[in-house]
């Protein structure tokens, strides 16, 4: 099995009217899901860079989940149904080594 990182970009938190059914939506799709989700994770604000010199662009996501899977195409296929993409976001996928 390997372990993928996804982050979330394209589109800020819902608003406060939206919250409650965003929320319920996540966890329906991750009840879905099941053993492959290892940490749904958590919305994330960038607040700085720690580097040698001039620090690289930060990237741009608002959230991560980590994902176990053994192919990539199973990855996308437990993506397929996220919320997140539903609402018009976009979920990055990075393969651990």
């Amino acid at each position: 099995m390997v372990k993928y990182l996804i982050t979330y970009s394209g589109m800020g938190h819902p608003d406060p009217a939206e919250m409650e059914a965003a929320r319920a939506a996540f966890g329906e799709w991750l009840a879905s899901a099941g053993d492959a989700v290892v940490d749904p994770g958590a919305p994330v604000s960038y607040i700085g860079a720690v580097a040698a010199g001039t620090p690289t662009a930060a990237p741009e996501f608002s959230g991560y989940t980590i994902i176990e899977a053994e192919t990539e195409e199973d990855v996308r296929s437990i993506l397929s149904t996220h919320p997140f993409v539903a609402r018009g976001g976009t979920l990055q996928i990075n393969q651990s080594l």
